[in-house]
């Protein structure tokens, strides 16, 4: 009789493993830009880590992809085209370049080819603005943590 519940046991087990394996393949979860973008940040800072290396960090329109380098290594990030097409920029830190008006939303013309991520963990200070159709919206990148910063908000009075 134990027996027979250790092998239903295992059985439920396998079946439970399998079915979980099976709804993420088939699931319709895809990473957004930011998550792509985010593992593309993450790899490049870990690069410049082991390798002591400044390593660079840009966007590639024609094969619509993040890339960085460090001179001797490479890697690439693509976007899920089922996302629809996007288009990445890297801006300056403080707002206030060029800005033009795209289907009703502002957007900022005013580009940084690449950013920079160092040995010691920090990077360039940047903001980011992705742009998926008539979408654009942005995130400002604190160079010390590379991680978002949070936006200062206006208190009522």
């Amino acid at each position: 009789m134990l027996e027979i519940l250790l092998v239903l046991a295992l059985v439920g087990l396998i079946g439970a493993l399998l079915a979980a394996g099976v709804t993420r393949v088939f699931s319709d979860d895809h990473p957004t830009p930011e998550d792509v973008f985010w593992q593309a940040c993450r790899s490049a800072q870990r690069l410049a880590s082991l390798s002591e290396r400044e390593v660079s960090l840009g966007f590639d329109p024609k094969e619509k992809k993040l890339v960085w380098s460090n001179g001797a290594e490479t890697g690439t990030a693509s976007f899920d085209p089922a996302g629809g097409e996007v288009t990445v920029q890297f801006l300056q830190a403080q707002k206030g370049g060029s800005l033009i008006l795209i289907a009703g939303q502002v957007v900022e013309t005013q580009e940084v080819p690449r950013v920079l991520f160092y040995p010691d963990g920090t990077c360039t200070a940047f903001r980011v603005q992705f742009r998926t159709g008539a979408h654009a919206w942005q995130l400002a990148i604190d160079p010390w943590t590379c991680a978002p910063m949070l936006e200062k908000t206006q208190e009522a009075k």
